[in-house]
C-alpha cells in the first residue's frame, strides 16, 4: 500500500488534488480527449466535411431525380410514383449506415496519416477507448450528414422523413450500430494489411449497398445473391423502413431479425478486431505506420 492509499498510482500523494482524476472518470476523459482531438482536425481542415455536406446532397439529388423521372413516365398514382418515396427514404437511411462507418474508419486512418498510432499505444489509452472517442465525434458528423440529406429531400422534393413516425427510431438505431460493426471490421483489416486496405473504408459500403436492400426488397436481386442479402441485418432494417413508407404498422418481426443480426455482426467484428490487434502487436505491424 502506498502512502496515498491502496491502488493509487505512484506519486499521487504529491499531486495537486485539483489535477487528480478518479479511476472511474479516467476512461471517459480519455475518450473525450480523442473526440476533441478529431474535432480540432475538422476545424482546421474543413474540406474533410465533404462526406457530411456535399456528398449527401449529391446522393439526394441523384436518387431523388431518378425517382421523379420514373414517376413521370408512369404517371400519377402508380407504383413508380411510390418509388420516389422508397428512393428518398432509402438514401436518408443509407446515410445513417454510411456516416457511422466512414466516421470511425477515417478517424482511425487519421491516426495513421499523422503517424500518431505509436504515440497512442504508449499512453494509458485503451483500444476500445480510442474507437469510442472517434465514434463520439462520429455521432456529431452523422447527425450533420443525415440532417443534410433529410433537409435536401424536404427542400428539393417535399419529402419529410419524420412522417414515418416513431417506428423510424429503432430502424435508425439498428443501422447506426450496423455501421459501427462494419467500421470495426475495416479497422481490423487495416491493422492487418496496412494502408493498402484503406480503400475498403469506402469500397466496402458499395458492396453492402446493393446487397443490403436499400431501395428494393430481396426478391428484386438475382437469385444467386439473395441468400447473402438475407443474412445482412441491413436488409431487414431497410425492409422495415419500406413497410413504414407504405403506411403499414411497425414491423417488429423485421426489426427483431435486424437487431439479432446486428448483435451477431458486432460480436463478430469485435472478435475479428481483437484477433487483428494480437497479430498487430506480435508481428510488429506498427512499423507500417511510423
Amino acid at each position: 500500500m502506498t502512502a496515498a492509499g491502496y491502488g493509487e498510482p505512484r506519486g499521487a500523494a504529491s499531486m495537486d488534488p485539483a489535477l487528480r482524476v478518479s479511476l472511474a472518470r479516467a476512461p471517459w476523459l480519455r475518450m473525450w480527449a480523442i473526440a476533441r482531438r478529431h474535432a480540432y482536425v475538422l476545424y482546421r481542415s474543413p474540406h474533410r466535411l465533404f462526406d457530411v455536406t456535399v456528398w449527401p446532397i449529391v446522393d439526394t439529388v441523384l436518387f431523388g431525380s431518378l425517382g421523379v423521372f420514373f414517376a413521370r413516365q408512369g404517371g400519377p398514382n402508380t407504383a413508380a410514383q411510390a418509388g420516389v418515396a422508397y428512393l428518398l427514404s432509402g438514401i436518408v437511411l443509407w446515410h445513417v449506415v454510411y456516416q457511422a462507418q466512414i466516421a470511425v474508419s477515417t478517424g482511425f486512418m487519421e491516426e495513421t496519416w499523422s503517424r500518431n498510432l505509436l504515440s497512442l499505444m504508449v499512453t494509458p489509452l485503451k483500444e476500445l477507448e480510442l474507437v469510442a472517442g472517434i465514434a463520439i465525434l462520429g455521432l456529431a458528423k452523422l447527425v450533420m450528414g443525415v440532417g443534410v440529406v433529410a433537409l435536401a429531400a424536404f427542400a428539393l422534393y417535399a419529402f419529410d422523413i419524420t412522417g414515418l413516425g416513431i417506428g423510424l427510431l429503432p430502424v435508425i438505431a439498428i443501422l447506426l450500430v450496423g455501421g459501427w460493426a462494419i467500421a470495426l471490421f475495416v479497422v481490423g483489416l487495416m491493422l492487418r494489411f496496412g494502408n493498402g486496405a484503406e480503400a475498403l473504408a469506402w469500397g466496402i459500403m458499395f458492396v453492402v449497398m446493393p446487397l443490403g436492400g436499400v431501395f428494393y426488397p430481396v426478391e428484386a436481386l438475382p437469385a444467386v445473391v439473395r441468400p447473402v442479402s438475407r443474412l445482412l441485418p441491413t436488409t431487414h432494417a431497410f425492409a422495415a423502413g419500406r413497410r413504414l413508407i407504405g403506411g403499414g404498422p411497425i414491423p417488429w418481426g423485421e426489426l427483431g431479425l435486424a437487431a439479432a443480426g446486428t448483435l451477431v455482426a458486432v460480436a463478430a467484428a469485435l472478435a475479428f478486431l481483437a484477433w487483428m490487434l494480437r497479430l498487430f502487436r506480435r508481428r510488429g505491424y506498427v512499423t507500417r505506420y511510423t
